[in-house]
C-alpha cells in the first residue's frame, strides 16, 4: 500500500510540474484559434502523462529495455492524441468560420442560412439561435414596412379628408363675408356640420395616438352587454335612418362583462357606423352577442357585399379604406380610415380580439371580450 501511494505521489508530482511549465503557454493562447487552444490543451495532457510516467519509471528502477518500451508507448500515445486534437480542433475552427460567414447574413433580405452540419452541439445551438433571430428580424422588418405603408396611407387620407371640409368652409366664409349668401342660416348649419367632421377626425387621431402610445386608461366596471348594445344602437340610429339602413337584433344575450363601458360603446359605435356606411339603402345591419368558451362575442354583420380576401388581413390597419364597396361616399359620410384601427386598439387593451370574415351578403365583425366572473355568493346567515 505504501509503494502504491509513493507511485501515485510521484505521478502527481511529475504531472503537476509539467502543468506548471505549460500553464503560461495556455494563458497566452486563450484568445487564439480554438484549434490551437485544443492542441495546447492536448499537449499539456500528454506532457503531464509523460512526466508522471517517467517519474514513476525512474523510481521503480526499470531496466533499460523496459524503460524504452514505456517511453515508446508514451510517445506513440502522445503523437496520436496530439494528431486527433489537431484534426478535431481544425474541424471546429472550420465550422466556426462557416458559422461566422453565415451570421453576416442575419437581417439580410435573403435571411440567415444555417451551416449544414455544425461540428459541435454548441455551434448547432448557436446556429438555431441565429436562425430564430433572423426570422424575428425579418418579421420586424415586414411589420415596419406595413406600418410605414399604413402611415403613408393615413397621411394621404387625412390630407384628402381635411382638404374637402376646409375648402367648403373657406368658400362659405367668403360667401358670407362678401354678402352673396342668400340663406345664411343654411350656410351656418353647413359650416357647423363641417366643423363637427373636422373635430371628429381630430378626436380619432388623438384617441389613436393614445392607443399606439399605450396611454389608454381604462375604467373597468361590471356591465351588461345588453346595455352596451342598446347605447350603441341609439347612437347609430339617426345615421341608419338617414341612410335607409335597418338595424336588426341578431340575438343579444344579456351577458355580464367587465369592461370600460364608454370605450366598448365607442367600439360598437365605430363598427355600426362603418357597417351602415358600407351597406346600401334598404339593407340591414345585425347586432348580436353570445357566450363562447369563457368569452363574450359581440358581432356586427352588414350587407356591404364582402371584402376582397387579400384585404381581410389589413382591415384593422391604420388608414385602411378598402375597395369600392367600402370607400367613402360622395355625400361626405366617409371616414379617415381610423375607426377600425381604434376598435382593434381598444379591444386589445381589454385583452380581447377583433376579427372580420366575409359572409353571404357582406362581412361580419366580431369582438371577443373576457366574460365577467360570477359574483360571490353572500355568506349564509
Amino acid at each position: 500500500m505504501t509503494d502504491f501511494l509513493v507511485i501515485v505521489a510521484l505521478a502527481a508530482l511529475g504531472a503537476a510540474l509539467a502543468g506548471l511549465l505549460a500553464a503560461p503557454a495556455v494563458r497566452v493562447l486563450r484568445r487564439r484559434s480554438v484549434a490551437l487552444s485544443l492542441f495546447a490543451v492536448a499537449a499539456l495532457a500528454v506532457a503531464a502523462m509523460a512526466a508522471g510516467t517517467v517519474a514513476v519509471a525512474q523510481a521503480m528502477f526499470l531496466s533499460g529495455h523496459d524503460l524504452g518500451v514505456v517511453m515508446a508507448v508514451v510517445a506513440v500515445s502522445g503523437v496520436v492524441s496530439l494528431a486527433a486534437a489537431l484534426l478535431f480542433g481544425r474541424r471546429i475552427a472550420a465550422g466556426s468560420r462557416e458559422l461566422a460567414r453565415s451570421a453576416r447574413t442575419v437581417g439580410s433580405e435573403g435571411g440567415f442560412v444555417a451551416p449544414a452540419e455544425p461540428p459541435t452541439a454548441e455551434l448547432a445551438a448557436l446556429s438555431r439561435a441565429l436562425e430564430e433571430t433572423s426570422g424575428q428580424l425579418a418579421e420586424a422588418r415586414e411589420r415596419e414596412r406595413a406600418l410605414d405603408a399604413s402611415r403613408r396611407e393615413l397621411i394621404a387620407g387625412i390630407s384628402h379628408d381635411l382638404r374637402t371640409p376646409l375648402a367648403g368652409l373657406r368658400a362659405m366664409a367668403e360667401a358670407l363675408e362678401d354678402g352673396v349668401a342668400e340663406d345664411t342660416a343654411r350656410y351656418h348649419a353647413r359650416m357647423r356640420i363641417e366643423v363637427d367632421r373636422l373635430a371628429a377626425m381630430v378626436d380619432d387621431l388623438f384617441e389613436l395616438s393614445r392607443i399606439q402610445a399605450g396611454a389608454l386608461a381604462l375604467t373597468l366596471s361590471r356591465v351588461s352587454v345588453y346595455d352596451l348594445v342598446g347605447e350603441a344602437l341609439a347612437g347609430a340610429g339617426p345615421l341608419a335612418r338617414a341612410s335607409g339602413v335597418r338595424l336588426v337584433d341578431g340575438g343579444v344575450v344579456p351577458l355580464p362583462v367587465r369592461v370600460d363601458a364608454q370605450q366598448i360603446t365607442r367600439v360598437l359605435g365605430n363598427l355600426l357606423v362603418n357597417a351602415i356606411r358600407a351597406t346600401p339603402a334598404d339593407g340591414t345591419v345585425a347586432v348580436s352577442a353570445r357566450h363562447e368558451e369563457g368569452r363574450v362575442v359581440l358581432a356586427v354583420e352588414d350587407g356591404c357585399g364582402g371584402i376582397p380576401p387579400e384585404d381581410l388581413p389589413r382591415v384593422f390597419d391604420t388608414g385602411w379604406r378598402g375597395g369600392a364597396a367600402r370607400t367613402p361616399r360622395a355625400d361626405g359620410m366617409g371616414g379617415a380610415g381610423l375607426g377600425l384601427a381604434i376598435v382593434r386598439g381598444i379591444v386589445a387593451a381589454h385583452e380581447g380580439r377583433a376579427t372580420v370574415r366575409n359572409t353571404g351578403a357582406g362581412c361580419r365583425f366580431e369582438v371577443e371580450l373576457p366574460a365577467a366572473e360570477a359574483p360571490a355568493a353572500p355568506p349564509a346567515a
